[in-house]
């Protein structure tokens, strides 16, 4: 799930932007193969700790569907908590330090979950520590990360980097949720998480290995410059931006529903289909497979739509699905759960990958990761809480009513976006026009 001159920050490519037909990113680029090869691991270890998670709770520790919520109420949590001053943090450091610092705590707060339930203390406030903690680390990488890609390619390649990494994130977790159900039936949810520690080692190695450096602001500048203002000023643009705001106003009701039905998904699949652990990541997994197409789509579809007309396409008509996924059911009607989840995995996919090539084109590169936090800060933000809406929906109304109404919000979300710019224009803009003082 979920964002002025082109950027002014350094680019480094092993190829000439203006050559036609060059060879892909992956095979000329060495820094952006290293970027993608740790993204696809830790995209992978966080797809299986999605569902080991909630599998421990529920098998090892015999958790209520809210208790289970809660869990990646807590994982999101930190965005509400510190997200913005983040932004603010990361254009003063090293981006890519700060990567391997959050990488490396994620790390920890997994492998002792293992630990502790081979000590026999393991119990449920540590599965909510340990989400609180590592969704805190997410908030440092995830911002960082959204600031670093920029500064590793050139603008012409950014798009095509955008979808590589877009659509690599989607098959990391479609094969994270499959081999993460298989591994929670073959030797337990809580052994599985080993393979999160393992991940992120390949994810932190390969970080590491990475050769280009982004130039930081001078010492004097960013002394002049206060944490409040840079928080300020990257909150302002947001809201006063005309492209900006309703890309916020719609993430941020997207995330809120989203998280909402899938926060109560496993107990509703578990329950309505009666499926074996192993089967249920499966099943997920190949719902996911749509956010694989979907990134293969979106630079396609917005040359042929306009990308403005395309962000319509992929985040109006496409989730609009959803709504097959209440009516899931054992036997064949898991189909509705696989054409619904399809459907609203290709199309947030997609839309990601032409929102963020608009956002690293449109926003000073200077101002990138203020813009990036304030922009996670709503959108990232309103995910614990749809959270702990599903749970609450399932406790007063069922698990059934719950995923109607949940599944409901997604496609109204996308009202924000149909009565914002994007309807009157065929492509997205350019340039941010900054405002006077």
């Amino acid at each position: 799930m979920t964002t002025t001159a082109p950027t002014t920050a350094p680019a480094a490519t092993t190829a000439d932007a203006t050559t036609t037909r060059r060879p892909g990113l992956l095979r000329r680029h060495r820094d952006f193969r290293l970027l993608f090869t740790g993204e696809v691991a830790g995209k992978y270890g966080s797809s299986v700790t999605g569902l080991a998670l909630p599998l421990i709770a529920v098998g090892a520790l015999h958790a209520s569907a809210f208790q289970v919520s809660a869990l990646p109420a807590a994982t999101w949590l930190p965005w509400l908590l510190i997200g913005l001053p983040v932004g603010a943090w990361v254009d003063r450091l090293s981006r890519r330090t700060v990567m391997l610092f959050a990488a490396a705590a994620q790390l920890l707060c997994y492998l002792s979950v293992p630990v502790a339930a081979a000590l026999g203390v393991l119990g449920y406030a540590q599965l909510l520590v340990v989400a609180l903690l590592a969704g805190t680390g997410a908030v440092f990488f995830q911002t960082a990360y959204t600031a670093y890609l920029p500064t590793l390619v050139d603008e012409a390649d950014r798009a095509e980097g955008n979808a590589k990494l877009h659509g690599s994130a989607s098959a990391a977790q479609i094969v994270g949720l499959g081999t993460g159900g298989t591994l929670a039936q073959l030797v337990g949810a809580v052994p599985s998480l080993l393979a999160n520690t393992l991940t992120f080692l390949v994810s932190i190695t390969c970080t590491a290995s990475i050769r280009q450096r982004e130039t930081r602001p001078a010492a004097a500048e960013r002394r002049r410059r206060t944490l409040l203002s840079e928080v300020g000023q990257g909150m302002r643009l947001v809201a006063r931006d005309p492209w900006l705001r309703p890309f916020l106003l719609h993430g941020s009701l997207a995330n809120l529903f989203l998280t909402a039905y899938q926060s109560i998904l496993v107990v509703f699949l578990l329950q309505r289909a009666g499926l074996p652990q192993g089967a249920l990541g499966t099943l997920i997994g190949a719902a996911s497979l749509g956010g694989v197409l979907g990134a293969a789509l979106a630079r396609r579809v917005g040359a042929l739509l306009g990308t403005a007309r395309a962000m319509l396409f992929f985040l109006l008509v496409l989730p609009a699905l959803v709504l097959l996924i209440p009516l899931t059911t054992g036997g064949a009607g898991v189909l509705c759960y696989l054409v619904g989840g399809l459907a609203v995995s290709a199309g947030v996919v997609a839309g990601n990958v032409l929102r963020a090539t608009f956002t690293q084109r449109y926003t000073p590169g200077e101002l990138l990761g203020r813009i990036s936090a304030t922009g996670a800060f709503l959108n990232y933000g309103t995910i614990p809480l749809g959270a702990l809406l599903g749970g609450a929906l399932a406790t007063a109304l069922g698990l059934v009513p719950a995923m109607w109404l949940s599944c409901a919000g997604v496609p109204l979300a996308a009202l924000a976006l149909w009565f914002s710019p994007l309807r009157r224009h065929r492509d997205l803009p350019t340039d941010l026009v900054m405002p006077q003082h």
